[in-house]
């Protein structure tokens, strides 16, 4: 009958070991997945920054689906939530970058990831249509899938970006 025990114990704990190295296993594999989306999900937002900074001018069409939802928190008219690339270019972006001599540009960055999580805090510097200096700081958070933001939440002092708005007029309608 002991022996009986002792098989049934060395058995119990030969399957637990086994289920527990498993699921170490499986969680190592997890989080080796996670960390690996976490890096190019990274790099993907870092180069597409790195490439803004350098002159380019395709930021948000290589880093945002075309049905991201983007949402500028705030009070000001400007804050508001645009759904869907086009709408947040028409009504958010162009409107600003019209009444600018020198676009924006980031001058330094900090990237982080969590998970599908890219967090960016920039600065960024241009040059308003009336030669008076803009200058902002941000934070996005990219909600990214597949290697694009699906949803945007940015933060910035919109006192400056709705002055220029407010300050310098449109151009006109060709």
């Amino acid at each position: 009958m002991r022996s009986i025990t002792f098989r049934s114990t060395r058995s119990a704990i030969l399957t637990f070991a086994i289920l527990i190295s498993s699921g170490l296993l499986f969680g190592m594999a997890n989080a080796a997945e996670k960390s690996d989306v976490e890096a190019r999900n990274k790099q993907i937002v870092t180069e597409a920054f790195d490439r803004w900074a350098a002159g380019g001018t395709t930021f948000f069409s290589d880093v945002l689906m075309p049905d991201v939802i983007w949402t500028i928190k705030g009070s000001s008219p400007s804050a508001g939530v645009y759904r869907g690339l086009e709408a947040f270019v028409e009504q958010a972006v162009r409107p600003f970058i019209s009444r600018l001599s020198s676009p924006v540009r980031p001058v330094s960055k900090q990237v982080w990831a969590d998970g599908d999580h890219v967090i960016i805090n920039w600065d960024g510097a241009g040059v308003a249509r009336d030669g008076q200096a803009y200058a902002n700081s941000y934070v996005w958070i990219f909600h990214m899938q597949n290697g694009k933001a699906v949803e945007v939440t940015a933060f910035l002092d919109l006192a400056p970006y709705d002055d220029v708005l407010q300050r310098i007029p449109a151009p006109a309608q060709q």
